[in-house]
């Protein structure tokens, strides 16, 4: 049976898929900093977004009355309520491109100057001092397709036992700067918004088995490549004010909205040893004239005994391992572009003595590994089960296979609730 229902997702995923754009994507960043490898760990919230079958195990996995087998793993509590907001961005091309900007700035200032103190045309005496200084040329190629991508989202969520709902956004602008040959200027690439509402549960089918589902309703608003040129002004800012109203005009249209699904599945192979397999973003109708393509993943965790802990100050480690995205070829053709891998360690750093993890003061989380063979790494801090501070740093490939154009992302977040 518990094979047959695996056959059944896959099939399902390869019937609906096609050749088609990226799916909104919720950044949990506990799952990013630990090379967003997941789909087998989710025992908390994160089983929205990436396995709905791990739903069934809160309020299970570490508590010895209803799964007394694993009641050495640290207890999740009842549930997770959290509202998040974060932000994110290549940080060091921005540090890189104000530095090579001021020297850009002060060519075309020098330029300016002599071409107005010898009455020659500013473009003549730009090409003439770029012949003779090779130097320049190569500070002007530095400056060619500079991207500055821009990241935000902001999420309201709840998961209980076998049941939970999330609204959440998530934003993304990727501007690029070029220094062409004779006027800088800036594209901005597809600007787009995804707002998000979901909601889904989780059914155990033995101790060992749980599977899940969950619906979708998604609505994408976006704006396709501005190019905006300081040699005139005026006529950009027209550009910019168009473009603004075709991405808000229609916000309230809910004849554009998405409906999708999502699937899962969660096996214990052993105490320790757990498989998931999820097929996710299953969209019904094109979402802003995107075709989706659902994403399929499976993975394993492990989480060994003898480094779990379950008291006041308790101790959690996994270890997980995903395939991802398995039957997307497109960016994605290279067989490590799959793979994600990671760890994380959270301890309690300061407890009550004689009570349960679910009363903790002040508790660490520690992650890393690889997404698609670059590595992530990031932490989390909760103060009082109620403020957590989070912050994950890892790789997306901009190019055709991994190591062809890395973008490296920085993401903070901070979260209240239990």
């Amino acid at each position: 049976m518990q094979s047959r229902i695996l056959t059944y997702l896959i099939v399902l995923a390869a019937v609906v898929s096609a050749i088609a754009a990226k799916a909104p994507t919720h950044r949990s960043l506990r799952a990013e900093a630990m090379g967003n490898a997941h789909v087998a760990v989710v025992d908390d919230k994160e089983a929205l977004y990436y396995n709905y079958a791990g739903l069934n195990q809160i309020n299970r996995l570490g508590n010895y009355n209803l799964r007394p087998e694993q009641g050495y793993y640290p207890r999740n509590f009842i549930g997770d309520m959290r509202l998040n907001l974060g932000g994110a961005g290549p940080f060091e091309t921005y540090f890189s491109t104000y530095n090579v900007a001021k020297d850009l700035q002060k060519l075309y200032n020098n330029a300016q100057e002599a071409a107005n103190a010898y009455g020659l045309p500013m473009n003549t005496v730009l090409m003439d001092t770029l012949a003779s200084h090779h130097e320049l040329v190569h500070k002007v190629n530095s400056y060619d397709h500079k991207y500055l991508t821009m990241k935000i989202k902001a999420d309201a969520e709840m998961a209980f036992h076998n049941f939970g709902a999330a609204i959440w956004v998530d934003g993304n602008v990727a501007p690029y700067l070029d220094a062409g040959i004779i006027i800088p200027f800036m594209v901005i690439d597809t600007f787009y918004i995804d707002a998000v509402a979901q909601a889904g549960g989780a059914y155990g089918i033995t101790d060992n088995l749980a599977v899940g589902a969950g619906l979708k309703l998604a609505k994408r608003q976006k704006v396709d490549m501005i190019t905006v040129d300081i040699m005139n002004y005026d006529a950009s800012q027209d550009t910019l004010e168009d473009r603004y109203h075709d991405a808000t005009d229609d916000v309230l249209d809910f004849s554009s909205v998405s409906v999708g699904m999502d699937l899962g599945v969660l096996y214990q192979l052993t105490r320790e040893l757990r498989a998931g397999l999820s097929v996710r973003d299953i969209y019904f109708k094109d979402l802003a004239g995107d075709k989706i393509t659902p994403n399929v993943t499976a993975g394993i965790n492990y989480s060994p005994r003898f480094f779990n802990k379950n008291t006041g100050y308790a101790r959690k480690f996994n270890m997980a391992l995903d395939y991802a995205d398995a039957i997307n070829g497109q960016n994605n053709y290279k067989f490590l572009s799959h793979i994600n891998f990671g760890m994380e360690v959270e301890q309690n750093l300061l407890a009550w003595p004689g009570y349960s993890n679910e009363i903790r003061a002040l508790a660490l989380r520690l992650s890393g590994g690889f997404r698609g063979g670059y590595p992530a790494a990031g932490f989390g801090l909760e103060v009082l089960r109620f403020f957590t501070i989070e912050f994950a740093t890892w790789a997306e490939e901009l190019g055709y296979y991994t190591g062809q154009d890395e973008e490296r992302i920085y993401m903070g977040q901070l979260s209240i609730g239990f």
